[in-house]
């Protein structure tokens, strides 16, 4: 048994050799399959176009996008919201929140601003009684000062005594009328102040009155232009994980002041937004022209150019970045959301010499093909000039040239291989 074992290793390194030997000699360029066992291609020779294809997504240009306003809550209810695709007139509700913490804000600012009134009235009758006492008071004082001045005049004709005592009455009743000028001028600026006090917290009010009005009204989105309603994603979640699909709004989730919650797309002017393999950003520039065919729409095309490149995201194993294309020539039957097959033609070689992509091979840092000559095949440097998914254009070939679509070496390998299988199997059994 273990002389067995023995030979039949030494016999599988010796097919194992064989094989790495045939492998050698075909990098080398000596002929190692014979053109029946290969599939095989000519070299053509004509215009070959490089185009970069993609899906996108149909939306409208410049679109109205209504936010979640910023009224001081934090979160809001939708209680009213159109249907996705719905069509709206300008000036239609889209997006209804719940208004009733505004309301009520609105009805205490209301009535603080009702009572903040009464208290105004109050100090300005205050201040008209106070100046009205004031000035009755200055008015007996002046007169009080005219008789104290009559009796003084009797002085040369009076004893010193009486005399001395209606000098010092005219005195005293002119200090006590610039006493009431006084507390005439400060009782006016304390009034005038608590006037304005009360003013201040009545304009308060007013502010917080004007304030729950407009959070109101701003509470209920409307469309400025019609158009077809886009309903967006909530993203007001607090689960989310890599590659969840999310739903859109509906009546009774809550936002957050800023989101946004609809969108209504610009009718006259269309843009598709697609995601693109990173390979390809090279290939396009701003201004390209692009052909744009839509899924719901099949048999038409539309033409378009690339609005803008935007930057590369995603994962290292599959990197994107957004491109925008604008649509011309649109029609009324598009619709936000539809599907779309973009394809760009990026170059168009004239009369290249051209070989399918499977027929050119390269290793080392060398491309090669396996040339027919004489009945078996060889490899033959080539020279690279582009590559496409599917077309090669290559130099160092001619036009009619028959070249193989598939490796010798394997074909050789797999026909070894079904031969040494047997006889291992003849080993075996034996």
């Amino acid at each position: 048994m273990i002389l067995s074992s023995a030979i039949v290793l030494a016999f599988a390194f010796a097919l194992a050799g064989c094989h790495d030997v045939t492998a050698q000699a075909g990098a080398k360029g000596a002929p190692v399959a014979s053109a029946s066992d290969l599939p095989t291609t000519t070299v053509k020779r004509g215009d070959v176009r490089f185009t970069v294809s993609a899906r996108g997504e149909l939306q409208g240009s410049n679109s109205e996008m209504l936010v979640a306003p910023m009224t001081g809550a934090r979160e809001l209810i939708i209680t009213f919201l159109r249907q996705p695709g719905e069509l709206v007139e300008p000036g239609a509700e889209v997006v209804r929140f719940d208004t009733t913490d505004q309301e009520f804000a609105l009805a205490e600012a209301e009535a603080d601003v009702a009572e903040s009134e009464q208290q105004v009235r109050q100090a300005e009758a205050d201040a008209s009684a106070k100046e009205e006492e004031t000035k009755a008071l200055l008015l007996g004082a002046r007169s009080d000062l005219k008789l104290a001045e009559l009796e003084a005049r009797k002085n040369p004709l009076l004893a010193s005594i009486v005399a001395r005592q209606n000098t010092l009455a005219v005195e005293a009743a002119r200090d006590r009328l610039h006493q009431l000028e006084q507390d005439l001028s400060n009782r006016q600026a304390t009034s005038l102040a608590a006037i304005r006090i009360q003013e201040a917290a009545r304009n308060k009010a007013q502010v917080k009155a004007e304030t729950a009005r407009k959070n109101i009204d701003s509470m209920t989105l409307k469309a400025k232009s019609g158009g077809y309603v886009n309903i967006q994603q909530n993203t007001n979640g607090n689960f989310m994980f890599w590659g969840m699909q999310l739903p859109v709004f509906k009546t009774g989730d809550t936002t957050r002041a800023g989101m946004a919650v609809a969108q209504i797309p610009d009718l006259h002017s269309w843009e598709v937004r697609a995601k693109i393999a990173e390979l390809d950003r090279g290939h396009l520039a701003e201004g390209q022209s692009a052909e744009i065919s839509l899924i719901a729409l099949p048999g038409r095309s539309f033409p378009g150019i690339i609005k803008n490149i935007g930057g590369t995201n995603g994962p290292p194993w599959e990197r994107k970045f957004e491109c925008v294309f604008n649509l011309n020539q649109p029609v009324s039957e598009l619709r936000p959301g539809m599907s779309a097959r973009i394809l760009v033609t990026t170059q168009v070689l004239k009369s290249a010499l051209w070989i399918p992509s499977q027929a050119l091979f390269e290793s080392d840092g060398r491309a090669f093909v396996y040339l027919n000559s004489n009945g078996s095949f060889s490899p033959k440097d080539v020279k690279l000039v582009r590559r496409s998914e599917s077309q090669v254009v290559v130099e160092g070939l001619s036009d009619g040239q028959v070249v193989s679509l598939a490796s010798p070496d394997l074909i050789s390998r797999k026909k070894d291989g079904s031969q040494s299988s047997g006889a291992m199997k003849a080993l075996k059994g034996s």
